[in-house]
């Protein structure tokens, strides 16, 4: 197409993607592919073709997959293609909360509704619990964090509780009557004080385009919609999709079975392979060309991957030519096994290689702890990758609670935070002070008749005042609102925790970025739909000097890629894990979560097992027991890898010495006693 230069940068699958006219289409796009780029001249051709931006809604899992698109499609057509409008890009939360503005009164929704976060979530789960005195049974009930993951299951996954309890938390299936009661609660207690949690964003738009009339006007917005990672999806976002799209078929998914690995998550592979099904008359086109890694390393990971169950049936191929064939390691112990990779890790290091391009990969966090202590010892710097989010800090919680106060006086586990935190107050007069604002129409300033402490009544004042001057000023920008809470919140948070200064320096960071939005209600939505991964994102790029050797469990490093991978532990009982294998679902995720693991490597690929584990439960011993080595590399996989058995290298496994003392041992023995 000579009016497009730039289609010239795509090979043939690619193109036929991007210049896919009306209908449905389903991209099945193998690791490596080019999934990103294919999304983003797809948003091109679209806006080139005439389609008005704001007509196209692209959703993806993360914010900032969705910007890097809309860039990488800015940039591919200039800025004055795209000015008359702005694709709809985000996230599915993020989308629905857009819509909810909109169309959420035809669904009993005010407009001025607040978000939860899941730990906020949780605490009026929690609270609900205590009022039902479920807390206090002979019979220990589920902890809040529990029945929020029943809860969620049930919703995204689109569940009966019982199934849920049946199959997934069988040690809970005695409390069924109770966790309906409470789950009944919890929705009741939400649209009371007009909150919503994460999964109340899905559910409301999903029913919201089960009904016909609204369906049509809210899927008439769009000419064509754009989901990445389809193979992530749940039930509930299947069926959002197959609403927006029931009176127009312009729907395009990307996506991979083969790393379909959040079942956990409630997401389901089911959903890519009923697309066709789903969407009658489907085009499904394949991405099977991979631009990361060598074809040795495609050659193994296909391999994995082709002993899959149900699968779209794809074999990766490269141009790159050469490259070393991946290596299968076999070690004596898990301390072997930390001893080959270090070395290796040094050795790739004076090869030219730094430590951020190497990463070190395992099934569960745990499995990585002897490995750190050598790293350590050996002065390697590492970052593993997981930890607290930003939004789970203590003091960035407060700071967010106070501003959604201003947003929503009626945000009771807002309140129940902000009154804790003063001196004084516990759950008890926090919950008090809740029940007395619902009996004087949620008015702050009626707190200051309330019952408190004498500690409490000066910072109670204060906390009143501070919320009233922010209601005041509704078009305050939020980073003035930050300015005015921290200067009520700065001196209790140098009294409530440790490291008061590097506290300080996060709520610096936030009120920077608060500063870039004009309304302090995009700025929440943001910040609690698709939040920074940890108060270090916040703190600016690391310099060039700073290197550091990756450490990740398998899920976080999916749309990751390294130019050497090591994969540990893989032995039977940690890939796939013991704890899941109870069905053959789950034996072929825990495949899947092996190939994804492979194919992040780009040029180096080292497997290792330690085939003996020792138990450790005394200080001295031997006790021990053999793995074996994980099933998913068959015989005819293994043939494609290249082995090493370090086991044998110091003669550990040799059999027993033959040199022999000079003096008779047991002669000496006896003598002892002569």
């Amino acid at each position: 197409m000579p009016e497009f230069p730039w289609l010239a940068d795509l090979n043939a699958r690619q193109l036929e993607a991007v210049t896919h006219g009306s209908g449905p289409l389903l991209v099945v796009a193998g690791a490596g592919s080019g999934k990103t780029r294919t999304l983003a001249y797809r948003v091109a051709y679209l806006i080139a073709t005439g389609t008005d931006p704001s007509r196209i809604l692209l959703l993806t899992f993360t914010r900032r997959a969705a910007e890097e698109m809309l860039r990488r499609a800015s940039e591919i057509i200039g800025r004055s293609a795209s000015a008359n409008g702005r694709v709809w890009g985000g996230t599915f939360h993020a989308t629905a909360n857009r819509l909810l503005r909109i169309y959420g009164p035809a669904a009993g929704l005010e407009g001025d509704f607040t978000v939860m976060d899941r730990s906020d979530a949780e605490d009026m789960l929690d609270m609900i619990r205590h009022e039902l005195g479920l807390d206090s049974r002979d019979r220990r009930f589920p902890r809040k964090q529990t029945c929020m993951d029943i809860y969620s299951r049930c919703v995204n996954a689109s569940e009966e509780l019982v199934n849920v309890l049946k199959r997934h938390f069988p040690w809970c299936a005695d409390h069924g009557g109770d966790l309906k009661l409470l789950f009944r609660r919890y929705v009741e207690r939400k649209q009371q004080h007009n909150v919503l949690d994460y999964d109340d964003l899905l559910l409301y738009w999903a029913h919201l385009v089960s009904d016909e009339a609204v369906s049509r006007e809210m899927g008439s917005r769009f000419d064509h919609i754009l989901v990445d990672e389809y193979q992530d999806t749940n039930r509930v976002q299947s069926e959002i999709l197959r609403g927006m799209r029931r009176h127009s078929q312009n729907i395009m998914a990307v996506g991979d079975d083969a790393q379909s690995i959040y079942s956990f998550r409630a997401a389901t592979v089911r959903n890519m392979l009923d697309f066709p099904r789903h969407f009658p008359g489907a085009t499904v086109l394949t991405l099977d060309q991979n631009y990361r890694s060598v074809m040795p390393i495609l050659e193994a990971t296909n391999g994995v991957i082709a002993q899959a169950r149900d699968r779209y049936t794809k074999n990766l191929w490269s141009s790159r030519k050469g490259g070393s064939r991946p290596k299968l390691v076999t070690c004596r112990d898990e301390r072997n096994q930390d001893d080959y990779i270090v070395q290796r890790v040094l050795e790739h290091y004076e090869e030219g290689v730094p430590l951020r391009r190497q990463a070190v990969l395992f099934r569960a966090a745990h499995l990585s702890d002897s490995l750190e202590v050598q790293l350590t010892r050996r002065n390697i710097p590492y970052h593993k990758y997981g930890g607290l989010r930003f939004l789970e800090s203590c003091h960035v919680k407060d700071v967010i609670a106070f501003l959604r106060l201003a947003q929503n006086p009626r945000d009771e586990m807002a309140w129940f935070r902000s009154l804790q935190l003063l001196d004084g107050i516990g759950p008890s007069t926090a919950a008090r002070g809740i029940t007395h604002l619902a009996a004087h129409r949620n008015l702050p300033g009626s707190l200051r008749c309330l019952a408190v402490p004498a500690s409490a009544a000066e910072p109670l004042g204060d906390l009143v005042s501070m919320v009233e001057d922010l209601a005041r000023e509704p078009g305050l920008p939020p980073g003035a609102q930050i300015e005015r809470i921290r200067s009520f919140y700065d001196p209790l948070l140098m009294k409530l925790y440790e490291n008061p200064v590097v506290r300080i320096r996060d709520l610096e960071n936030l009120e920077r970025i608060a500063s870039e939005y004009r309304s302090a209600g995009r700025f929440l939505e943001d910040l609690q739909l698709d939040p920074p991964a940890s108060t270090s994102e916040l703190a600016g790029h690391p310099t060039k000097d700073e290197d550091w050797l990756v450490l990740s469990t398998i899920h976080s490093a999916k749309g990751c890629e390294w130019d050497v991978v090591y994969l540990i532990h893989a032995a039977d009982g940690f890939l796939p894990s013991d704890m899941c294998t109870g069905s053959e679902e789950e034996i072929e995720e825990e495949r899947r979560l092996a190939y994804v693991a492979m194919t992040r490597a780009r040029d180096f690929l080292y497997v290792t097992w330690p085939f003996r584990y020792y138990h450790r439960r005394h200080r001295y011993g031997d006790s021990h027991s053999y793995a074996q080595l994980c099933r998913f590399i068959s015989e005819c996989v293994r043939a494609m890898f290249d082995e090493v058995n370090m086991a044998q290298v110091d003669g550990d496994e040799a059999g027993p010495s033959m040199v022999r003392p000079e003096r008779d041992v047991r002669l000496q023995l006896r003598a002892m006693w002569e």
